[in-house]
């Protein structure tokens, strides 16, 4: 009966490949504690504000329409925040603000009210009761309800300021110079027609209607014609300038990619060294790739601009100009790497030179050649 004998050698290596994971983990580890003790991410933890990243966020889902009484200048408005027409006449005011010659009534939704009048706030709060806070001259001064000795969470007063935002919905600020209610709305408005369009505030199917009824509101076009003309001139969300810009960029990527696949193939032969011998020439090449890679992308595009001014042309230009250097040190590290053994079997044929690369070389390319493209058509765009 035989005895195997097994090195210890091999069996240190099988420790050694069984254990490098962990230690490998173990190192990345230790490297990311001792980052987070270099960057001091315990003091930048304790001073973030996550409740202000939270607003920022909430900008992307809502908007809010702001309802502000200046008190030094007597002046009252109620606008949509961040359009430049989007003010609401004095006539015209939206269904949940009230107002007369010497007060008016925000309803805030969900059972929240603010009433002012004579400098005088009453902020109603569903299951607490009513806040009043007086507008002296020197500073506020905050009245709670009765049984009640602090403010609901989300509230805050000083004898110069007082802000309260207690749900999502909206946020109430007095100041000795002005009160300003904020009310937020789920969605982009305006991102269809804007502020003074008549389209404005119409559902689908009061669109649908005004679109195909007879009657025309204006006398040149048609109803259809005039709905699309105002969304897609839209001056605020600038649907048509955004989609030619769109279609441009669109454009300079595949035309520039494609001409640089096409300029880089061709050079690549050059620069391989099983298909030019020329140590010389291939010198060249190879360092002529480098330079129109190693130049950013940007510096490219400020030299076009300077030739051809600002357009498509410049971009595509220089897509394809840095794109080229990359193909072309693909493309010719991939040409070295081909097997011979298809080349020698096309030239036993009796084919040309053409043909070898025709039918030798290229069908071992095409698949480098298009995943290469591909990739950087996804990096373009």
């Amino acid at each position: 009966m035989s005895t195997t004998v097994i090195d210890p050698r091999v069996f240190q290596q099988v420790q050694s490949q069984k254990w490098w994971p962990i230690g490998l983990l173990i190192t990345v580890l230790v490297y990311l504690t001792y980052a987070w003790g270099a960057f001091n991410m315990n003091d930048v933890l304790s001073g973030s504000r996550l409740e202000k990243g939270a607003l920022l966020l909430s900008d992307a889902v809502a908007y809010k329409v702001h309802v502000t009484e200046d008190l030094r200048r007597g002046d009252f408005a109620v606008a949509i925040e961040g359009e430049r027409t989007a003010t609401y006449p004095a006539d015209q005011t939206p269904n949940w603000v009230d107002r007369d010659a010497n007060q008016y009534r925000v309803d805030l939704a969900d059972g929240y009210q603010l009433r002012s009048a004579d400098r005088v706030i009453e902020y109603s709060v569903p299951d607490y009761g009513v806040i009043t806070i007086t507008v002296g001259e020197k500073e506020l001064e905050m009245t709670l309800p009765a049984g009640r000795a602090e403010l609901p969470q989300g509230m805050q007063f000083r004898p110069v300021k007082f802000d309260a935002r207690p749900v999502f919905g909206h946020r109430v600020q007095v100041s000795r110079s002005k009160i300003e209610s904020h009310r937020f709305f789920y969605g982009w408005e305006n991102f269809w027609f804007p502020f003074r369009s008549p389209f404005y505030g119409m559902s689908l199917g009061e669109l649908w209607s005004t679109a195909t009824e007879a009657k025309r509101i204006d006398a040149e076009r048609s109803n259809a014609a005039f709905i699309f003309d105002e969304f897609w001139n839209n001056p605020d969300w600038q649907h048509g300038i955004i989609a030619v810009a769109v279609l441009e960029t669109v454009m300079m990527a595949v035309l520039g990619t494609i001409t640089a696949a096409f300029i880089a193939l061709p050079l690549a032969f050059a620069a391989a060294r099983n298909f030019n011998p020329e140590a010389v020439s291939r010198f060249f090449v190879r360092r002529m790739f480098d330079f129109v890679r190693g130049i950013d992308m940007l510096i490219w595009s400020l030299i076009f601009i300077r030739a051809f001014g600002l357009g498509p042309l410049t971009g595509t230009l220089a897509i394809a100009v840095t794109d080229t250097g990359s193909f072309g040190k693909i493309f010719s590290e991939a040409m070295e790497n081909v097997d011979k053994k298809q080349i020698e079997g096309v030239e036993a044929t009796g084919a040309s030179r053409i043909q070898k690369y025709r039918f030798g070389v290229m069908p071992q390319l095409m698949p480098v050649f298009l995943s290469q493209f591909l990739y950087y058509m996804e990096i373009e765009l």
